[in-house]
């Protein structure tokens, strides 16, 4: 039986009723879920961390990896690093490496666990709201094994996507306790625990819109109804009954959530603040307001086809920009508007409008209309707006059972309720089967974007760290087709042009890396930044000292250190040019001043060298004695140094 006995049978209100055997059947779900989780998702701890993002949350962030100390505190609730404002989300971030350090299994697991208990959570809440013990259990499940939510938890720096929902969950938990209670203690419940979750991901600032779906289902606040209709007839029946809340005027419903809605507000506005700070917000020359609202409705009508046939997901999809073809965009408002227009005929099975407002609703947020990053939608945004999709699915074929039973018709309903249970569990089956397959292209860096280039069109993001992975293996050139192959399909502004052209000087392009300088030096003819023209000058400078070329190495060099006095890189590069040109006491005042910019056991070295060409030993010797007191490693600096001198044209006496 999908419907107990005491609920209605059109609506399927709860009538809670805790005995013994039940509460025992909600052990045994609990522990099916979290099992059936933990095993499809069990390829989780043979994968690392990623260097998108992971580097920047994890692995190369001391303030992190400190662990739980009275600074980190300090500096989560106060920084704006990686262009967010997520507290908690660094917090937990620095409890894993006091517990694990840097061994990715555990921040993986904690992960997974998060997501359990958000699935078990979600089960409990759903059973509490309606009294349906095999519904809920089914959205659950399509919730902890539906491929779409492997990027949340795979990905160890969306640990925000997990732990954010956990706190959105248990708020809804607890308001529709209150809801039915009364009970002010509860509704204060609710307002900490969204406010926790604004810390850990803004993603749930659509929570106060939620909770007004709620009350129109399945909570049944929303009245007066109109006497003698359907719906009033419900609500009658509904206000009755143990434990359902009165209804109450829609205004009343929104004004008694004023408190939401300023906790709302002020993340919405701390969030934007910190996106600028870092820079990523796009802005309207780089996609206009025309092409950010066509790329929306391309966007759900994509959410839509991902939940229904998860078959393409990847960790990037890149923005179109202004090219998306008008009738893709057509298509997919055509879609939209008509699933709509057929929920409202519907809108008597409230559950159908409510699912298909949660899946709209709850995207707005993250469905570009402010476009942050280089993503036009992402697997992760579908976390929390995915359940509306399930209840509204699920709903309505269990509908169909309670039709069967409300028409007398007992062995058909039965039937139908066998039949369907039995689909629910291949469908399911499948999904965590495709969850498990996924989870394996989490792997490491080079499996993850090699997969996304196989099931993407013109992934620039894809092919540049694909390029960063295989850089990182001392893969020089494989890791330079790669980044030539993004540079083509997406212009990237000049100061990662000026970091590839850093990264082709050193691994031993310096041809490549001047033809790129001198590109940035020609763009910015018109640019006032001293910064980026300087950096360029220094790095073409870098290159001509490689190819000996001394002449302009040494004009690069000056050009740069006239737009920046400061930079320590373009010093050095003067200092060992003029030593390759006997200028002993320039060589010695341009290496001096970078030894006050840093104080580095090799430029200590260099200065060294530079004291003893110019025939002052003993103060050659108080610098090398400085190399000696500060270098880890001494034999690794001197042969640093010496590699530099030899490039120079001056080897170390």
């Amino acid at each position: 039986m999908l419907c107990e006995p005491s609920i209605c049978p059109t609506i399927c209100l709860p009538s809670i009723d805790m005995s013994a055997p039940a509460e025992k059947r909600v052990v045994i779900f609990c522990l099916l879920l979290v099992a059936a989780t933990l095993a499809f998702y069990n390829p989780i701890v043979h994968n690392g961390f990623i260097e998108f993002d992971d580097s920047d949350y994890i692995v190369k962030n001391p303030q992190v990896q400190s662990g739980l100390t009275w600074n980190t505190v300090k500096w989560s609730f106060t920084t704006f690093h990686a262009a967010n404002w997520h507290p908690l989300t660094w917090l937990s971030h620095a409890f894993d490496c006091q517990i694990f350090r840097l061994n990715p299994v555990g921040h993986h697991y904690v992960n997974l666990l998060l997501h359990a208990a958000n699935a078990v959570l979600l089960f409990l809440l759903l059973w509490q709201a309606t009294g349906l013990r095999w519904p809920s259990l089914v959205v659950s499940a399509l919730f902890a094994l539906h491929p779409i939510n492997v990027e949340s938890v795979a990905w160890v720096a969306e640990r925000k996507n997990v732990l954010s929902m956990l706190f959105f969950l248990l708020a809804l938990y607890a308001y529709d306790r209150y809801a039915r209670t009364g009970k002010r203690y509860l509704y204060a419940g609710v307002a900490i625990l969204f406010a926790l979750g604004l810390m850990a991901k803004p993603q749930i600032v659509t929570l106060p819109f939620v909770l007004l779906l709620w009350d129109y289902w399945p909570l049944q606040r929303v009245g007066p109804m109109q006497v003698g209709s359907k719906q009033a007839s419900t609500a009658s029946t509904v206000a009755g009954s143990p434990n359902s809340p009165a209804p109450r005027p829609f205004s009343f419903l929104v004004w008694e959530k004023w408190p939401l809605f300023i906790l709302a507000a002020a993340d919405s506005v701390i969030t934007v603040i910190a996106q600028r700070a870092g820079s990523a917000v796009r802005t309207s020359a780089e996609v206009s307001i025309p092409a950010r609202i066509d790329n929306v409705f391309v966007s759900y009508a994509r959410y839509l086809g991902e939940i229904c046939w998860p078959s393409r997901l990847a960790p990037m999809y890149p923005h179109p920009g202004n090219s998306l073809p008008q009738v893709q965009v057509l298509a997919a408002m055509s879609l939209l508007f008509l699933i709509s227009a057929l929920l409202w005929q519907w809108r008597d099975r409230r559950y159908l409008l409510v699912g298909w407002l949660w899946f709209l609703g709850t995207l707005v947020p993250m469905i570009g209309i402010v476009t942050v990053g280089e993503q036009a939608m992402a697997d992760r945004f579908a976390y929390i707006p995915s359940i509306g999709l399930f209840i509204a699915v699920v709903w309505t074929v269990n509908g169909g059972t309670n039709h069967a039973h409300a028409s007398g018709m007992q062995g058909s309903a039965h039937r139908i309720g066998t039949a369907w249970l039995a689909a629910a569990a291949a469908v399911i089956c499948a999904l965590g089967c495709l969850t498990y397959r996924q989870l394996g292209f989490w792997r490491d860096d080079e499996t993850l974007w090699r997969y996304t280039l196989s099931d993407t069109d013109r992934n620039y993001m894809a092919h540049d760290n694909l390029a960063t992975a295989l850089a990182k293996q001392g893969r020089s050139d494989e890791a330079e087709v790669e980044f030539r192959a993004a540079n083509s399909l997406h212009k990237y502004p000049s100061v990662q042009i000026i970091a590839l052209a850093l990264y082709e000087e050193r691994v031993g392009h310096a041809a490549e890396a001047i033809e790129e300088c001198e590109t940035v030096l020609r763009d910015a003819a018109n640019n006032n930044d001293p910064s980026l023209r300087a950096a360029a000058w220094t790095v073409l400078g870098q290159a001509h000292l490689q190819l000996r070329h001394y002449g302009p190495a040494a004009e690069s060099y000056d050009n740069a250190l006239r737009l920046s006095p400061e930079n320590e890189m373009a010093l050095v590069g003067s200092g060992l040019v003029a030593l390759g040109q006997d200028k002993s006491d320039e060589a010695v005042a341009d290496l001096a001043h970078a030894v006050k910019i840093d104080p580095s056991d090799v430029n200590f070295l260099l200065l060294a060298q530079s004291l003893r060409q110019a025939g002052r030993p003993g103060e050659a010797d108080i610098a090398t004695a400085e190399a000696r007191k500060i270098s880890p490693d001494l034999n690794a600096s001197q042969t640093a140094a010496a590699q530099l001198l030899s490039v120079a044209g001056s080897m170390p006496r």
